[in-house]
Formats: structure tokens, sequence, C-alpha cells
């Protein structure tokens, strides 16, 4: 099914590309809503899903918190801090082959995978 690139979600892309923090729904929210009041959250939270679907931008699983959206749709990893929780780009090269190297003991075909490294950010340990 085609989607219809809305003004709202060019917005909402813009807010995404300008803040360069992997932030969170509510962060694009409240960067949207300074310059668009009438823009709900409720639409915020579905473009972002569907521009991530589309592949404009990257969703950031985050198990223990709100995930996080990239705009850099370059195959890459992060890290969060376990501290404050904020979510950087991790610079090394990807493993093309990992899905390969993957032995599913439950006969499952593997299509994709998220690396989220943690640990303890150098502002973090510098409190």
């Amino acid at each position: 099914m085609q989607t219809r690139n809305t003004v709202q979600r060019q917005i909402v892309l813009q807010a995404v590309r300008s803040l360069h923090d992997h932030p969170t729904a509510d962060s694009v929210y409240a960067v949207v809503a300074a310059e668009h009041p009438s823009i709900s959250k409720a639409t915020v939270y579905r473009n972002l899903n569907q521009l991530a679907l589309q592949g404009e931008i990257l969703r950031v699983p985050v198990p223990t918190g709100a995930d996080r959206f990239d705009f850099n749709t370059q195959e890459h990893y992060h890290v969060r801090c376990t501290e404050c929780g904020n979510v950087y780009d991790v610079f090394m090269p990807p493993i093309t082959d990992l899905l390969d190297r993957v032995t599913d003991s439950s006969d499952v075909e593997l299509t994709h995978y998220d690396i989220l490294f943690e640990g303890v950010c150098a502002a973090c340990r510098n409190k």
C-alpha cells in the first residue's frame, strides 16, 4: 500500500533531522509543537512510525526506555548510557555476515537484528 507524503510527515522528518541526539518521540513532538501547535502528539507518533517503516529514519529500540529515532539510515550500531539514557552512534564497520553466523535452534529464518551496546558515557563518568 502506497502512503502519501503529507506535510505533517515532512515536518516530523525535518524535526528528526534537526535533532542530532537520537530523540524520543516526545522530544520530536516538543520540537514540532513549538512551530506547529495544531499538530497532535498522535500525528507525530504515527508519522514517526511510518517514516521508520519507509526507511526514511531508523527506530532504535531501547528495551529499558523509550525508543529513539535516528536520521542516519546507514547501517550502524548504537550505545546507550545506563546513567543518563542518552543514545550515541558507535563508530565501527557493520558485521555484514552476522546473520549467516547465527545458529538458531528454533528454526526461525532470521531477517534482521538490532545491536544496542550499553555503558557509561564520558559526561556521566566525569560527574
